[in-house]
């Protein structure tokens, strides 16, 4: 067994205590509830793996847990694509040999992996909006393409929607087996591997994978703001937010030197190195247990990539302290919030369409959604990533709505800014969907600080920020 075998046997089998309803006692707690397996501080080989996310055995998750008495209305699921070819190439060096077709012998494997391919391969029947229709329905090139799905990125969606299959559909019967179109919402951006992610999961998750049902919507935006993308004062809090990070990166000496020593090893000047961003392909080369590659002037190695991660990590923790990047996320994660809350309201209201949504999108549109909400602890989304919105009626009192909210089958309800005073309150073991509109409708502008915005227009248009 090497290495990254055994690593990734620590980081998945993990024991679990569990309460009433199946809910884990610690899960209100801490977001990654793992005293067995993670270590006492921020370790960059251990992060890496859970970014990785190679799929080993069937995880944990708490999707689906209520009180008997509440019925199961609506979800609203948010993923990340799963895992891909890098999108830079460290200069000099031979790319990653890596296999983008989809092999039945060949890990990690999945049993519907066939069938998807044989589904995909025939064609789609389905009504996707322009530009979706010239994207390739899965991946299939020997030596794969810049950011393109790999197997193990298939297989992770794959296995995301069996598992919400097991959950929504068996346990909840949340679809009909005579599911119409109208009852999905379904929307990627314009890559192959957020419209293939979206696929696979819900090939995964469907019970008849009827291409006449499927119709994705196009986003050209990765933050998913549809026609309210123009938000000046975003980008300053974004602007503000780079200037950070660059100044943080000039601090870190050993950062330098580890960048000069690479760049020295490939032949080319520091900066140019450092502009290819090296840690992506470092990522892949780690995930996929593909050595780091060498020169005449020798290698890059593991040792590189400790202090290229290990900075990322401090970045992430004091980006969380800065509270720049929370002004951006605020501003840039509205629009999507916004359209959940008014999806929610009306299936709230008796609505039957639209009970499951989809959005198939990338690590820039999970992050700002994950900070917004108040998650601080969240990692950074790792590949095949999911974020959940649950909307759940009393049927004891109809009229009253909960909301659970999941990241990657953890429930992180209580750590949310809106809903982690609640239980203070209230003996309600559910959060009301009230303060999660009330949060998007108000709070969100509260906490950026602004007395005189009171809607997304006037915080995107403040005067002297």
């Amino acid at each position: 067994m090497d290495v990254l075998t055994a690593l990734l046997l620590l980081v998945h089998l993990t024991p679990v205590s569990t309460a009433k309803n199946g809910v884990s006692s610690k899960s209100r707690k801490r977001i990654m509830p793992d005293p067995v397996t993670e270590p006492p501080v921020m370790d960059p080989i251990y992060e890496a793996l859970l970014y990785c996310n190679i799929p080993s055995v069937a995880e944990r998750s708490m999707e689906g847990h209520a009180p008997h008495h509440f019925k199961l209305i609506s979800v609203h699921v948010f993923i990340r694509h799963g895992d891909r070819y890098p999108l830079y190439v460290i200069p000099k060096t031979k790319r990653p040999e890596i296999d983008c077709t989809l092999v039945a012998n060949r890990k990690p494997y999945h049993p519907k992996l066939e069938a998807f391919v044989s589904h995909m391969s025939k064609g789609s029947g389905a009504s996707f909006e322009s530009p979706l229709h010239s994207l390739p329905l899965y991946p299939n090139h020997p030596l794969c393409e810049m950011g393109e799905l790999t197997q193990t990125g298939v297989v992770q969606h794959l296995q995301n929607g069996q598992l919400l299959r097991d959950i929504y559909l068996k346990k909840h019967k949340l679809l009909p087996n005579d599911w119409s179109t109208d009852q999905l919402y379904l929307e990627t951006t314009g890559k192959s591997r957020t419209l293939q992610s979206g696929l696979a999961l819900l090939y995964g998750f469907l019970p008849d994978f009827d291409w006449k049902k499927i119709h994705f919507r196009h986003q050209p935006s990765a933050l998913f703001c549809s026609g309210n993308c123009y938000c000046p004062v975003r980008n300053q809090y974004l602007e503000k937010e780079q200037r950070r990070q660059y100044l943080l990166r000039l601090k870190n000496s050993q950062l330098e030197r580890t960048y000069e020593d690479m760049a020295r090893i490939v032949d080319v000047p520091t900066k140019q190195l450092r502009a290819a961003n090296p840690i992506d392909s470092m990522l892949c080369h780690f995930c996929h247990n593909v050595s780091f590659p060498c020169t005449r002037n020798g290698c890059i190695d593991m040792e590189h990539f400790k202090v290229i991660k290990t900075h990322q990590i401090e970045d992430e923790r004091e980006r969380r302290e800065k509270k720049l990047y929370l002004g951006y996320a605020l501003l840039g994660a509205h629009p999507i919030l916004n359209q959940t809350i008014s999806r929610m309201q009306r299936t709230a209201e008796g609505r039957k369409e639209e009970v499951f949504a989809l959005y198939s999108a990338h690590d820039v549109t999970l992050s700002p959604v994950l900070s917004a909400l108040g998650l601080m602890e969240a990692r950074f989304p790792r590949f095949a990533a999911r974020l959940i919105f649950e909307l759940w009626q009393d049927r004891e009192k109809p009229s009253e709505h909960s909301v659970r909210i999941l990241y990657n089958g953890v429930d992180v309800t209580f750590h949310t800014s809106f809903c982690q005073d609640h239980h203070k309150h209230s003996s309600k073991p559910m959060c009301p969907l009230e303060n999660l509109v009330r949060f998007v409708k108000r709070d969100m502008f509260v906490a950026l600080g602004s007395s005189s915005s009171t809607n997304y227009y006037d915080a995107c248009h403040r005067e002297g920020f």
